[in-house]
């Protein structure tokens, strides 16, 4: 069933946008940008975009929403919704409710039911932009997992471009099993690429692809450039980690 025009309300809302603006420049962006030293790429190509569009990035950290949003200029990040794990963030009021207030975010469902079906569709149609990881969970090793679909399909279905973006150093600063917050302000990369449109013809799996290897790109490129771990690099690492660990019961044997 889609969602109805009064559950969709609050991500258009003027007063509830003044409201999660001030929350995200007041204490959000603060407290993230306190943790890690962020530097922000290519912003000047986000100049001529309008919403609605969907921003689409690598999924590494804690961090990757906030650094997005606070990085992005404030009139595409003010009606900026975010897609997040249903089952995650909003099966408690006391997730759902800071969730809601400093990500404009909208349960994205990993389970197959059909609760929430049709949601992002119809924020697009509302002219709500959209933020998207379409790994659909953070990396467990640093390693980019495949890209699923669904974002390409978004934008092709309503003729709105994907943003691709790409953070680079969030892993290695707030690692899948490191239970604390970042030490000594890591350097982070916010990478933005420029805006991508359907081409014609195009299906979701094919697009889907361009981003994913354009987000690579933008990852890889700046990681040569600043020194630092390469998606291919953390991809072979965990390979190799695989590796050791499917050969350790022969050794025992």
């Amino acid at each position: 069933m889609s969602p109805s025009f009064g559950e969709r309300g609050r991500y258009t809302s003027e007063s509830t946008a003044l409201a999660r603006t001030g929350a995200q420049i007041l204490l959000l962006k603060p407290a993230v940008w306190r943790l890690v030293d962020i530097e922000v790429h290519n912003q000047g190509l986000l100049e001529n975009l309008e919403a609605p569009f969907v921003v689409v990035g690598n999924h590494s950290s804690h961090l990757d929403a906030p650094l997005i949003i606070g990085s992005m200029p404030r009139r595409l990040a003010k009606f900026l919704a975010t897609g997040a794990a249903a089952d995650y963030f909003f099966d408690r009021w006391w997730k759902a409710a800071p969730t809601a207030l400093f990500f404009n975010a909208f349960p994205v469902d990993r389970k197959g039911t059909r609760a929430r079906k049709g949601m992002a569709g119809q924020l697009l149609a509302d002219g709500v932009p959209l933020l998207l990881f379409p790994e659909g969970t953070r990396s467990r090793t640093g390693a980019m997992a495949p890209f699923k679909p669904g974002a390409a399909a978004l934008c092709i279905s309503r003729h709105v471009p994907a943003v691709p973006v790409a953070l680079v150093g969030a892993y290695a600063a707030w690692p899948h099993k490191q239970t604390h917050p970042p030490l000594n302000r890591p350097k982070v990369h916010v990478v933005f690429g420029r805006p991508m449109m359907p081409q014609p013809g195009e299906i979701a799996h094919q697009f889907n692809e361009r981003i994913r290897r354009q987000v690579l790109e933008l990852h890889d490129s700046t990681a040569r450039a600043y020194g630092m771990k390469t998606l291919a690099e953390y991809a072979h690492t965990a390979a190799l980690e695989k590796a050791r660990t499917a050969e350790a019961p022969e050794e025992k044997s």
